[in-house]
């Protein structure tokens, strides 16, 4: 991190079962590696409940943790690698992960007629996304599948995408051919510089995704706290 080089931590939260004690540590071992890399992905150990079957041996439970982290690593760096019809390139995903703080990353699959809409869906709803996708100020997500893939499909995946985030979202698309996908189209979900609840005003927008005008962009930023702002009735309440 300190050479220039961009750093990317992938971390798992313990489970809620595991107790408090374990969880504050881990918390507060995620808040120190925050100050050494630009981005951590953190995955929370309960979310991955929701898709393992109730009588799953512990030993199968904690292996699935691991290829979820796996998937972390990997999906990031094949949406670098693999060469795309509209390329996702390093330099899109430094300028999402830079000095983002959290970010997350969601991998979807899907087949058949509504292939790319359920592949998105499942994406966004992935155990590796534990935050509202809404609240991220820069995505990259990446539509992958054999050389049949439709644009129209593209354009279904896409819509979903910028239904779920910020409008003011630095969202970057990406689109890649792979034949071994056969009849299945995949998508890849990377969203970063998340707003806090603390930050009751906060704002999230990268000003170089908005403008370059220093003078506008002031604005724009008053012009959304006075328009979120919540009056004095909503407050007491």
């Amino acid at each position: 991190y300190s050479a220039g080089v961009l750093t990317v931590g992938v971390v798992t939260k313990p489970f809620k079962f595991e107790g408090r004690r374990r969880m504050k540590q881990a918390e507060e071992a995620i808040a120190r590696l925050k100050e050494q890399v630009d981005t951590v992905i953190v995955v929370s150990n309960d979310k991955l409940l929701e898709i393992i079957p109730e009588n799953t041996p512990m030993s199968r439970a904690f292996a699935v943790a691991d290829d979820v982290l796996r998937q972390g690593v990997v999906g990031i760096s094949n949406i670098i690698i693999n060469p795309g019809v509209v390329n996702v390139d390093f330099a899109d995903i430094r300028t999402v992960m830079r000095d983002s703080g959290t970010a997350l990353m969601g991998i979807g699959t899907g087949e058949g007629k509504n292939r790319a809409v359920d592949a998105t869906e499942a994406a966004l709803s992935s155990p590796l996304v534990d935050q509202p996708i809404n609240k991220a100020s820069s995505l990259v997500f990446n539509v992958c599948g054999s050389s049949d893939m439709a644009l129209s499909e593209v354009r279904q995946a896409s819509e979903i995408i910028y239904s779920n985030v910020d409008e003011y979202a630095n969202v970057i698309m990406g689109t890649s051919i792979d034949d071994s996908l056969g009849e299945t189209v995949s998508v890849t979900v990377l969203a970063a510089g998340f707003r806090t609840d603390d930050d009751e005003y906060g704002y999230a927008v990268p000003l170089e995704a908005v403008t370059d005008d220093l003078e506008q962009a002031s604005e724009i930023i008053k012009n959304y706290k006075s328009e979120n702002r919540p009056s004095k009735s909503q407050k007491i309440e």
